[in-house]
């Protein structure tokens, strides 16, 4: 279920263009979610970071220069050309109801704990954090 964000050789290679911070924010996020404004499973998936108080960083590839080039990027790293595509600690754990499902299991939070760039918060005031364009 995992696949490891360390693919990002291949979409650097594959689409040189753009920007190094478009791929880096993988592996500078504990929580990222490429998503799009519309889509119901991605405010599915915000939703229940916004429920444990989770920062994450969101991708709208809707609103981004290059969202067709990063979701093809996305596709070719985890196989899935759907959104969200939500990462966690460098690692992509699936969709809006993947996300859900792990929180529903008890398993989303000891993820996040690992990982030192975004502990859980007791509140919600920082959650969400913004939008990376």
């Amino acid at each position: 279920m995992f696949v490891k964000a360390t693919t990002l050789y291949f979409t650097r290679r594959l689409f040189q263009r753009s920007t190094a911070n478009e791929f880096d924010v993988i592996s500078n996020n504990c929580v990222v979610i490429f998503s799009k404004t519309t889509c119901p499973y991605c405010k599915m998936a915000k939703n229940v970071f916004n429920e444990i108080g989770a920062k994450y960083k969101v991708i709208e590839l809707d609103q981004h220069r290059d969202g067709r080039m990063l979701q093809e990027a996305l596709a070719q790293m985890t196989g899935a050309r759907t959104v969200p595509r939500v990462f966690v600690n460098g690692n992509c754990i699936g969709g809006g109801s993947d996300t859900k499902e792990l929180h529903n299991q008890g398993k989303l939070v000891p993820l996040i704990e690992q990982c030192s760039t975004c502990p859980v918060k007791v509140d919600n005031q920082d959650s969400g954090s913004g939008h990376f364009k």
